[in-house]
């Protein structure tokens, strides 16, 4: 047998996942990703607009299912991948060092954070209507009540400035309460995001309810914030000049735009993410004698 230093590692070739699937993108185009420091990490798929409108038929499909599903079962879903998160936490924090600069401490403090946000937007999923819905008191003899329903699908572009938990703080609290997502991952720092992929196309959650493109934020993100089938937009990602650009599209057919704000996603992160992509839905109903 010959010497196991003599081996070639076999490279990851990372790609993109729409639908529950793997594809290259329709381009064939990729792009380099370095470490801070200008090494040569990995070629990432550079997603084109048809990547992009692929990504939003797969996650309207998705929306019927994943919005009827119980409140306790998306739970669950979501609860079994913070569960493989944890068990392919070095991966992760590799990658987040590498990408973000960051000592190996730092780097695991940052995905422990991340996994941890998991589990407590996985444990909100069947709290969200006791504090998004009300029974309101009207003058007549009816039971008025309101209660949440998912927007549907919704684009995030990932905050540039943390390429994990950042990541995590957007998809989880969209995607608990019914959405389904189309994520832009972090332009420079994208291996994390598509390795989140890998995670969630092996755990139970149904293909399609989480898409996640990589490449270029702008050129991605502009078709999808003037396609009449996406509801809403997270615009965490972009930058002042863009996501102006991007909310003029978007007002197209109305959509739901959460507008990019200075945040420490460190930080406690509230329910403001939670609710941010939520419809009342308020029902009357006559009362018995």
């Amino acid at each position: 047998m010959s010497d196991r230093n003599d081996r070639l590692s076999v490279l990851k070739t990372y790609k993109l996942f729409v639908g529950g699937k793997f594809p290259r993108s329709e381009s064939g185009r990729v792009y380099e990703v370095t470490t801070a420091k200008g090494q040569w990490l990995a070629n990432a798929p550079l997603a084109s607009r048809k990547d992009a409108r692929d990504a939003v038929v797969a996650a309207r499909k998705a929306f019927g299912g994943w919005s009827g599903a119980t409140a306790y079962n998306r739970g669950q879903i979501l609860y079994r991948i913070a569960e493989m998160l944890e068990g392919r936490r070095d991966q992760f924090v590799a990658e987040v060092a590498d990408g973000e600069g960051l000592s190996k401490a730092k780097a695991t403090a940052q995905v422990d954070a991340a996994i941890d946000r998991w589990v407590w937007y996985a444990g909100w999923s069947d709290k969200t209507a006791q504090i998004a819905g009300s029974a309101n008191p009207v003058a007549g003899p009816y039971f008025n009540l309101s209660f949440p329903e998912p927007t549907g699908v919704v684009t995030l572009l990932a905050p540039q400035d943390s390429s994990f938990l950042g990541l995590v703080s957007v998809i989880a609290p969209a995607i608990v309460t019914g959405n389904t997502a189309v994520v832009v991952a972090n332009e420079k720092s994208p291996l994390p995001a598509l390795s989140l992929a890998e995670v969630l196309a092996t755990s139970d959650l149904p293909g399609g309810v989480v898409n996640i493109l990589s490449g270029r934020t702008a050129e991605i993100a502009a078709p999808l914030a003037a396609h009449q089938d996406v509801n809403a937009i997270d615009l965490a990602g972009a930058d002042a000049e863009l996501a102006v650009e991007l909310e003029k599209a978007s007002a197209e057919n109305l959509k739901r735009v959460l507008r990019p704000q200075p945040v420490d996603w460190a930080a406690d992160p509230g329910t403001g993410r939670l609710l941010a992509f939520l419809e009342t839905k308020t029902v009357w109903h006559p009362m018995g004698a």
